[in-house]
Order: C-alpha cells, then sequence, then structure tokens
C-alpha cells in the first residue's frame, strides 16, 4: 500500500514508518520538525541521541534498500498538504501529526491555543485533502484514551448502548478530557465522525494508551534509526521519568496518591496496530474506533516495577509523593474494553521486569545527557 505517515519524525512515527517499509509498503513521510524545536524551547533533549531526518532515512536505504520519501511542512499548510496528497496518492493516511503533551498545553494560554489549532485544524486540512483529493484514502488517526478520562463505569470502544426514557440509540462515549491536549483530541474525534458521515470517508481512530518501550527491530538495526527518549516533566511519561529518574539516582517522584490508572502499550504493539488497521480497513463513511493498549497500571503500580528492576542491577532508589501540579482524581475506578485489535490479531508484548531493565540500561548509558532539573514537574493545571 501507498501509505503517509504525517509525524514519522516523531517517538511513534519513526518507527511506524519503517515497521510498515520494512512490511513491503510505499511510506512517504511528512514532518513539520516541531517537535525538535520544542526540545530548544523547553530546553530539553532525548536522552538517546536521535539524527536528522535525512540522515535516518538515507541509512535506512543503504541498509534495506528501501526508499522512503520525506517531505518537511505543516498541515496546517492546506497547499503544502495538498501538493502531498495530489503527487503521492495514498492509499492510507496514519496521522501522528499533532502536538501530544498535556503538560505542554496547559503551560499558559499560548500553548493551549498552539495546540488547539496546531490539532483541530491541522486535522480538518487532512479531512478536506482526503475529501477532495484521495476520497478512498483510509484515515487512520491516533487518538487516546485520554479522551474518555476515569468515568465511574466501564469505558466501551467509541461507542455506548443506552436507553433513555424508553428509547435506545447508540452513540459516542461520553468524553472527560483532563488537558487542553485531550480536548483536542475531542474536537478531532468529533470533526471525523462528522466528516465521515456527510462525505463517506472512511476513519479508524486509534484511542491509545500510554506507549513505553524504545526500539523496535528497525530502530535496532543501526544507532542511527535509534528512537528519541523523552523523560522531561512536560514530554515524558510517568513510567520513562521513574526509569530515567532510578538511572541517576534520584526519588522516584509519583503525584499525589498514585492511585491514577491508565492504559498503556508497548511501542512494537503501536507499529503493529497501525498495520492492522490498515490491512483492515473501516467502511466507506465509517467512523471506527479502537481502544490501543494493552495492559492497566497505576502510577505506584509502575514506581514498584521501577523501583525492583533497579534494585536488580544494583540501584537503591526511593519512592516519593509530591503534590499532583494536575487536577485529576488520584484514586478512581478504571476498566476499559480493548477486544477489536486482539480479534485483528494483536499479540501483546507485556510490560515486564525485562522490558524495563532494557531501558534502564539505556538510561544508565546515556545518563550523562539528563538534564536533572528536568525530572521534576514544572507545569501545573491550576
Amino acid at each position: 500500500m501507498k501509505i503517509i505517515v504525517a509525524g514519522g519524525d516523531g517517538f511513534c512515527g519513526w518507527p511506524t514508518a519503517l515497521y510498515l517499509s520494512q512490511k513491503g509498503h510505499d511510506i512517504s513521510i511528512v514532518d513539520s520538525m516541531v517537535r525538535r524545536h520544542i526540545d530548544e524551547e523547553l530546553g530539553s533533549n532525548s536522552l538517546t541521541p536521535i539524527a536528522t531526518l535525512e540522515e535516518r532515512v538515507a541509512k535506512w536505504k543503504e541498509l534495506t534498500g528501501k526508499e522512503i520519501r520525506t517531505y518537511e511542512g505543516d498541515l496546517q499548510d492546506f497547499d503544502f498538504l495538498k501538493m502531498v496528497l495530489e503527487k503521492e496518492q495514498p492509499e492510507a493516511f496514519v496521522h501522528y501529526a499533532e502536538q501530544r503533551s498535556a503538560p505542554y498545553s496547559m503551560i499558559d494560554r499560548e500553548h493551549a491555543i498552539y495546540t488547539q489549532v496546531n490539532n483541530v485544524v491541522g486535522t480538518l486540512n487532512v479531512l478536506y485533502g482526503i475529501k477532495d483529493i484521495v476520497p478512498n484514502c483510509h484515515l487512520i488517526k491516533l487518538g487516546t484514551m485520554g479522551e474518555y478520562g476515569t468515568p465511574n463505569i466501564p469505558i466501551e470502544e467509541g461507542y455506548l448502548d443506552i436507553e433513555h426514557k424508553g428509547r435506545k440509540d447508540r452513540l459516542p462515549f461520553p468524553k472527560q478530557p483532563g488537558s487542553y491536549y485531550h480536548l483536542s483530541k475531542v474536537h478531532d474525534s468529533h470533526n471525523i465522525m462528522f466528516a465521515c458521515r456527510v462525505w463517506g470517508i472512511r476513519a479508524t481512530d486509534l484511542n491509545q494508551g500510554v506507549v513505553y518501550g524504545l526500539s523496535t527491530n528497525e530502530t535496532s538495526l543501526d544507532p542511527i534509526l535509534a528512537n528519541r527518549l523523552d523523560y522531561d516533566s512536560v514530554f515524558g511519561t510517568a513510567l520513562n521519568r521513574f526509569i530515567i529518574q532510578a538511572a541517576i539516582g534520584h526519588d522516584l517522584t509519583v503525584y499525589g496518591k498514585g492511585g491514577q490508572t491508565r492504559g498503556f502499550l508497548n511501542i512494537e504493539d503501536t507499529v503493529r496496530c497501525i498495520e492492522i488497521a490498515a490491512e483492515n480497513p473501516a467502511d466507506v463513511g465509517e467512523f471506527r474506533v479502537f481502544n490501543q493498549f494493552t495492559e492497566e497500571f497505576s502510577v505506584t503500580e509502575l514506581a514498584q516495577m521501577v523501583k525492583e528492576a533497579a534494585a536488580k542491577v544494583g540501584l537503591s532508589v526511593n519512592i516519593a509523593h509530591l503534590e499532583n501540579p494536575r487536577v485529576e482524581k488520584e484514586e478512581h475506578f478504571y476498566e476499559a474494553t480493548n477486544t477489536s485489535l486482539l480479534d485483528l490479531g494483536l499479540k501483546p508484548h507485556l510490560l515486564t521486569e525485562d522490558v524495563i531493565g532494557s531501558i534502564l540500561k539505556t538510561a544508565v548509558d546515556h545518563k550523562d545527557r539528563v538534564i536533572k532539573e528536568n525530572v521534576l514537574p514544572t507545569v501545573t493545571w491550576k
């Protein structure tokens, strides 16, 4: 298939592009490089050294003989997007190209506006581009489990069958997003659902949990292909922060009570889920929602797992509880359905002590790159 991976220079997009290319698909990457500029803005970095996109795709072609075409530009620029779609004529459009950090969206008014304009306008342009230029193209959009929030009922996959005053209907599952970033994803979902209904676009919304892991078979082929690893309090996940804190001998900083529970999946499962969605496309006019995660963990459970993995390699760390900079439930019910991707063939890679240990080894190897003040929270919701 001809597939565009938008955001293909990023943490999820880069390994996805390589994986699909290795599987024989014809891949193009679209990226504005804004994530690299945000590192400069925040005074942060990837724990792992990462090559330029040009160096990456050149090394991939050298090693495999497979070409990945690249386009540098912003999805908010419709003329640019139109040019790419007309030239590539994709059968699938994998959309990772959004500002993906909840804390970044909560820094201040400007960052909240940037997040929503970038994400919502970019996705609207993609919808119009598909409608006008490649109407049979399947949109595979990265959503987030964070759209749902933490309701006191089980979370279904996108929709909920309800009965109200004697009548029944199947409606979108209620959304309780926890940041301006998560709100932008809810807006995306509504816009995509509308476009599918009125224009007959086919779309799959992958409501992804928290991604962990670093390497895939493809990114491990050469250091030039290495994936980025975020560890700071703005872009780093709780698990990444704990692992890097363990590597530098810092307390593992749990926000609040630590009962916050979320869905998780390995980066190897992320790339496989994209493949499954591409090879099993939504029907014409269908807005399909898959919950993309394999396991559920609380923040405290993650901290304990990292502490135990660190002890195995002689690193002694403590777990500390900080005042929560976010406004969120710290103890709550959490149960989510995730059967669709499993039914289509996903075989999960689970979070084990060995997986944590392998990331921890990378963190120790590169601990000289850690900007220590970045592992503590700097953004508050209040």
